[in-house]
């Protein structure tokens, strides 16, 4: 999986819509997604498979031919596999219906590389989400880049567990778990990491180079629960009850979500006092 890909295009193809990928004289790679746990890849219907396991009179009469039009049928599945080149104009190949095209908020492609990202001190978020990318119903995305020694803050999902797919660097990050357990764990390029729904966590870039990533939820919108927001919401009394925080911190807690928390590469610091959000 390269970054450049990841900040390229995403799609999205309902549940039995059939569907190609293409691959340029550079080849692709792609990451897929399902909204099932029990997915393989063994299970998918292929076209090469389907016209094999029919009878050839029955294929040539429902495409009003010979049977001979299906003497070089390939055998077994075609999946992944060399075929002649594609032509760099899309529009040299498009088949238009009688219906005419996709209407464009009902396409199957969303360009990642054409939404400008959130800025912040720690990074940059962009989020994709049914609000943007209509067919994408239930399937929601953050694609979140994290400064070295910065976090992505302590934060929960409400609706949704969390599937993250690490593109470059490497991160730490700890989940809590109610009543009273939590674990850490350590994550590098191409590692998955899966957080239950309701239980917080924060991701903290430990490495020398930017840490690139997908927050994958199944949801219609993308929604997150910040820590720093709930409490800087809250009032600073019961706050202070819970807690016991000093006034100068309770003050300072912002009213917006932050998503991203500025650091240093020095992994030792311990005091971040005075820094502007």
């Amino acid at each position: 999986m390269t970054r450049s890909l990841m900040q390229s295009f995403s799609l999205s193809f309902p549940a039995g819509d059939p569907h190609t990928i293409q691959a340029f004289d550079d080849g692709c790679e792609f990451l897929l997604i399902f909204d099932q746990g029990d997915f393989s890849d063994s299970g998918t219907s292929l076209v090469s498979e389907l016209f094999e396991r029919m009878p050839k009179s029955v294929l040539a009469k429902n495409f009003r031919t010979d049977v001979s039009a299906f003497d070089n049928l390939p055998s077994g599945e075609l999946y992944i596999f060399p075929g002649t080149p594609a032509p760099a104009n899309l529009s040299a190949q498009n088949v238009t219906g009688p219906a005419g095209n996709i209407p464009t908020n009902l396409s199957y492609s969303y360009h990642f590389s054409q939404q400008q990202p959130f800025e912040v001190p720690g990074g940059n978020v962009k989020i994709i989400d049914s609000t943007s990318f209509p067919i994408a119903e239930n399937f929601a995305a953050a694609l979140v880049t994290i400064h070295p020694g910065a976090m992505r803050e302590l934060h929960w999902h409400p609706t949704s567990d969390e599937w993250n797919y690490v593109i470059s660097g490497s991160a730490r990050f700890t989940v809590y778990e109610a009543p009273d357990s939590s674990g850490t764990f350590d994550l590098t390029e191409g590692d998955v990491g899966y957080i239950p729904a309701t239980e917080a966590h924060y991701l903290e870039n430990t490495g020398t180079e930017d840490f690139v990533y997908l927050e994958m939820l199944l949801a219609p919108r993308y929604t997150d629960i910040s820590v720093n927001q709930w409490l800087g919401l809250t009032p600073p009394q019961v706050v202070k009850d819970h807690l016991g925080l000093p006034d100068a911190v309770i003050n300072a807690l912002p009213k917006t979500k932050p998503f991203l928390m500025p650091g240093n590469r020095n992994l030792l610091t311990t005091n971040f006092t005075g820094e502007v959000l």
